[in-house]
């Protein structure tokens, strides 16, 4: 079996190929002929539907989002403790 060379798709295709399905093509020949995966044409169906953007930061669930964000926030706060910590030994030796 061999592996598939990984390909990247502009906005404009994935939107081209959401339309032809929405148009009423079938989805088993837009996938023969354009030779995508199942998967990657159902996903850019899934986004356009949801958020009408094929960037993956505009289709993150909440859940995501936030757990995003707290890892910055938890690394923003272990810079500040270590900051400290340089401080309270700067600030022990004198």
């Amino acid at each position: 079996m061999t592996k598939r060379e990984r390909r990247k798709f502009t906005d404009e295709f994935k939107h081209q190929m959401v339309q032809l399905y929405l148009n009423g093509k079938p989805r088993k020949d837009i996938i023969r002929e354009y030779d995508l995966t199942p998967s990657s044409l159902d996903k850019w169906i899934n986004q356009s539907q949801a958020t009408g953007s094929f960037k993956e930061k505009d289709n993150l669930t909440a859940e995501e989002a936030e757990l995003i964000q707290l890892r910055k926030q938890i690394k923003q706060l272990q810079m500040e403790n270590d900051i400290l910590k340089q401080a309270a030994l700067i600030i022990g030796r004198k």
